[in-house]
């Protein structure tokens, strides 16, 4: 069996369609009746679309949804249709030819990109957090220095990770998450050895008395549990939350989900973009947007 791009069956599949929609229309045809509806494409960019499937390359999108314009109210001029093409049946044909450029654009995305490379390293023994640092560092390191905009937008961390917070955490300006931590390992493509090393160190930082440095050797247990309950009043934010009921724990995630859709439209700002929006503020009201922003994803992070 050839393995060649060309023999990609999504390609083919689409190729196959686009084929099928011409029919026995000629290319001109197709180009006048896609033109007489908004849909401008040329001749030569309709015949290179069948030709580029062969050789295993992805033809642009809107060439394909003009395909469908054109090949749709061409047979329905041929019919003798007098109001052209129904609009369902022109949608109908769009979004097919979406969905088969949609599914080759996938296969051909997971062509061409290079394989992750898979972390085997784990932490040793991390007691404070310039340590717990320096262990994302080097699994960073390890995952080949993906930047931090591609982590936040790698599909293993399901929305869970924004590059602000994600350089916090990198710089030591700021201990992560329990959360944090799980989408960072799972972005690197680390091992579950490297998670729990990581979340284990994290947990030494916020309670050191709770592992190593307090073994309880030589005390009483009527010790052991005062020192226990001592720390945990100690350290408010370490103690379990209350369990929420149903109705306030869908009021918590509704507000975990507008946060994290706030960080990530703020992330994927350009510098050009917050830039424009800074001139708007500082023409509206004289407000300084940086520092809203800026403070806007602390609270935020703060917060998970």
């Amino acid at each position: 069996m050839s393995t060649s791009p060309a023999g990609m069956v999504e390609l083919a599949l689409l190729r196959g369609w686009l084929r099928g929609i011409k029919g026995a229309f000629t290319y001109d045809t197709l180009v006048r009746r896609a033109s007489e509806h908004g849909q401008h494409v040329s001749e030569r960019t309709l015949r290179r679309a069948v030709r580029q499937t062969l050789d295993g390359q992805l033809p642009g999108l809107r060439v394909v949804v003009a395909f469908a314009h054109g090949a749709v109210h061409a047979q329905a001029h041929a019919t003798g249709a007098s109001r052209g093409a129904d609009a369902l049946e022109v949608h109908r044909a769009e979004q097919t030819g979406r969905a088969l450029w949609e599914a080759a654009a996938s296969a051909v995305r997971r062509r061409t990109q290079p394989r992750p490379r898979r972390v085997t390293w784990v932490p040793g023994h991390i007691t404070t957090q310039a340590g717990l640092t320096r262990a994302m560092q080097r699994i960073r390191e390890e995952a080949g220095n993906p930047s931090l905009r591609e982590l936040a937008a790698a599909p293993q961390t399901a929305g869970r990770l924004s590059a602000s917070a994600l350089h916090l955490a990198l710089t030591d300006k700021r201990l992560p998450s329990k959360r944090l931590l799980t989408a960072f390992v799972a972005a690197c493509h680390a091992s579950e050895a490297a998670l729990q090393a990581l979340l284990s160190a994290r947990r030494r930082i916020t309670n050191p008395l709770e592992e190593d440095d307090f073994t309880g050797v030589g005390y009483p247990c009527e010790t052991i549990d005062l020192v226990a309950q001592t720390e945990e009043a100690a350290r408010p934010w370490t103690a379990p939350e209350p369990e929420l009921d149903w109705y306030d724990q869908q009021l918590r995630d509704e507000e975990q989900t507008a946060t994290d859709s706030m960080i990530a439209w703020i992330d994927s700002l350009t510098t050009d973009e917050i830039e424009d929006l800074q001139r708007q503020a500082e023409a509206g009201d004289g407000r300084d947007l940086r520092t809203e922003l800026t403070a806007l994803i602390s609270r935020a992070e703060a917060a998970q």
